[in-house]
C-alpha cells in the first residue's frame, strides 16, 4: 500500500474550494483505493495478508492467468476491495479521522504505473 493522503489534499487546497467532496478514482482493475490505519504499518501488513490468504496467487481453478499467477487473484482483490473513494472537506482541509490516510492497494507482485483521478465538488 502506499499512501497519498498528501497529494489529494494539495488538489483540494489548489481548487480554492471551501467545502465539498473530493472523489479519487483508480483506473485499473489490479489495484484498488482504501481508507486504511497510517500511524502504524503492522495494520496494513495484516490487512494484506489477511487478504493474501482469502485469494491466494496460484489456485489452480483461476483461468485468467495470461499476466502471470497473480493475474486473476488482483482482480478478485480489487473486485473486494474499492476502485473510488469520497471524502468531505471542510475550510478546504479533508475530514479524515486522526488515523486514517488514502492509499493505492497495489494487488500485483510486479506493478505498472498506475493512474488515479482526483475531482473536487463544493462551494
Amino acid at each position: 500500500m502506499r499512501e497519498f493522503t498528501d497529494s489529494v489534499a494539495e488538489v483540494v487546497s489548489r481548487s480554492g474550494l471551501r467545502r465539498g467532496l473530493v472523489s479519487v478514482f483508480c483506473h485499473h482493475t489490479s489495484c484498488s483505493l482504501v481508507i486504511m490505519e497510517n500511524a502504524d504499518p503492522g495494520a496494513r501488513r495484516d490487512l494484506e495478508r489477511w487478504l493474501d490468504r482469502l485469494v491466494p496467487a496460484e489456485d489452480p481453478l483461476f483461468t485468467h492467468t495470461q499476466e502471470g499467477p497473480d493475474d486473476m487473484p488482483s482482480h478478485i482483490k480489487m473486485a473486494l476491495t474499492r476502485t473510488s473513494e469520497t471524502i468531505p472537506f471542510s475550510e478546504g482541509r479533508l475530514q479524515l479521522g486522526t488515523w486514517q490516510g488514502i492509499f493505492l492497494w497495489e494487488h500485483r507482485e510486479s506493478p505498472t504505473p498506475r493512474r488515479v483521478s482526483v475531482t473536487v465538488l463544493g462551494e
